[in-house]
C-alpha cells in the first residue's frame, strides 16, 4: 500500500480499537504498554508515493511514553501517573523497556517489530528483527 505518511506508532495505537479497550480496561495492559514504549525502537515498513520501501524507526522517551497510555485512556491521567510505574510493587507491572507476549504480539499485529535501544545497531531496510528471529523480508 502506497503513502506518503510515513508509520508513526502512537497514532496507530490510538487508530485501533482493540488496543484502545484493552487499555480502558486493564492497568496492566496500560502499564505494559508503557513498559514496552519505553527504551525499545520500533520499525515498520512502508510505501512512499514513488513505490520505494521504507522502514520507517520510531522511538518515545519515557516522559512520552506515559502520555499515550494516559491520552489512550482519556479520563483524566497524565503523563506522570504512568511514569516510572514499572517501578512499582504491582501484581502484573513490568519494569521499564521489558516488552509482554501480549503487548509484542499486539504490535506485531499492527506491523511493528521491537527492537531493545540499548543494541544500537539499527535494522536496514528490508530485514525485520525481534528478540526470537531474524526473517529477511522485502519491505
Amino acid at each position: 500500500m502506497e503513502s506518503n505518511i510515513k508509520p508513526n506508532l502512537e497514532i496507530d495505537l490510538f487508530k485501533t480499537d482493540w488496543i484502545v479497550s484493552k487499555c480502558l480496561n486493564s492497568d496492566v495492559y496500560s502499564q505494559n504498554l508503557y513498559a514496552a514504549i519505553c527504551n525499545n525502537l520500533f520499525y515498520k515498513g512502508y510505501l512512499d508515493s514513488g513505490g520505494i520501501s521504507h522502514l520507517e524507526e520510531w522511538s518515545a522517551s519515557w516522559r512520552v511514553a506515559g502520555g499515550i497510555v494516559a491520552n489512550i485512556r482519556n479520563n483524566g491521567e497524565r503523563y506522570i501517573d504512568w511514569y516510572c510505574s514499572g517501578m512499582a510493587d504491582r501484581d502484573g507491572y513490568l519494569p521499564e523497556s521489558v516488552v509482554s507476549d501480549e503487548i509484542r504480539q499486539d504490535l506485531l499485529k499492527l506491523g511493528w517489530i521491537i527492537k531493545p535501544y540499548e543494541n544500537k545497531e539499527r535494522l536496514k531496510p528490508g530485514v525485520y528483527r525481534n528478540s526470537w528471529q531474524t526473517v529477511d523480508k522485502s519491505v
